[in-house]
């Protein structure tokens, strides 16, 4: 997948599904992120149930196939977190019903978990529309950075520390996309709220984002919003640490380390491709003092 040779990994899950024991699919046992769901059978002319047991950045990011699995499918039901329906309301033809861990839907006559859907449809992401993801933006001031320095508690690689992001801050019109008090000059210094949709709507409202690699990543690269990705010196496949762009979002800037744990050059880099974002677009912040945003205005 990260080689980009995707038939050639289409190709090694199907050998992978029939080299499994059929008991074991959907496991009780085990715990939801470690289930395998889809059993290799078409998904066409289906009534196919998409279970999401991964994250909130794995299901954005393969809902960009769910417009193409309605289209070949007889039905789709989407069973999600209850905190992503407003985002995926939007995607047209499926049927949204949401995720209760103890109390699961009943299997269709095909289930596949959303990150299986790629092999499922065959589809490289290249081939699914950006954007994906419909939201409108708040009313936010114009040429706003929104950052985000904090990724899930599981990889703390991921996360780099608030105070090197000071730069931008200082420089830039900026907002803060964590759900948490900022020590930067941000126009929300409470933070973000928690609250995807909110989320969403910042975002959407923003020039230009940056985040670690983290669920704003994929909400940003869904919604089309130009994105500087700053990413730990070994990430996981879905990024390659060689290359500046992604297959999985055209918008995306991908700026890794180049040693472990040396967040500094990743991010004095993306400090001057900034300066360069705004001076093409006409309009650079130079130190301009940060105005407090009420929770109104952001909420």
């Amino acid at each position: 997948m990260r080689a980009r040779d995707y038939a050639a990994a289409w190709a090694l899950e199907r050998e992978v599904i029939a080299a499994r024991d059929p008991a074991t699919r959907d496991d009780p046992r085990l715990p939801y992120h470690q289930r395998w769901v889809w059993d290799g059978r078409p998904v066409d002319l289906a009534d196919v149930l998409v279970r999401c047991y991964h994250g909130l950045g794995d299901t954005l990011q393969f809902a960009r196939y769910l417009p193409a699995l309605a289209l070949r499918a007889k039905s789709v039901t989407v069973e999600a977190p209850a905190r992503l329906h407003s985002l995926l309301a939007s995607i047209a033809h499926v049927s949204l019903h949401r995720f209760d861990p103890a109390h699961p839907l009943k299997s269709h006559s095909c289930d596949v978990e959303i990150t299986e859907l790629s092999g499922a449809l065959e589809l490289a992401p290249g081939a699914t529309p950006i954007p994906y993801l419909r939201a409108a933006p708040a009313p936010i001031p114009p040429m706003t950075i929104g950052l985000c320095h904090q990724a899930g508690d599981w990889d703390a690689d991921r996360s780099l520390p608030e105070a090197l992001l000071a730069p931008l801050a200082e420089r830039h019109r900026c907002l803060s996309l964590v759900a948490a008090p900022s020590t930067l000059p941000v126009i929300n210094p409470d933070g973000c709220p928690f609250d995807l949709a909110a989320t969403a709507a910042l975002v959407a409202g923003c020039a230009a984002v940056v985040t670690v690699d983290t669920m704003v990543a994929h909400l940003a690269g869904a919604l089309g919003r130009p994105t500087w990705l700053l990413l730990k010196h070994q990430p996981d496949w879905r990024w390659d640490p060689s290359r500046h762009d992604s297959d999985w979002y055209p918008t995306l800037h991908l700026r890794a380390q180049s040693r472990a744990g040396d967040w500094a050059p990743v991010v004095a880099t993306v400090a001057r491709e900034l300066d360069a974002f705004f001076d093409d677009q006409g309009e650079t912040i130079h130190g301009q003092p940060a105005q407090p945003v009420g929770a109104r205005l952001l909420g």
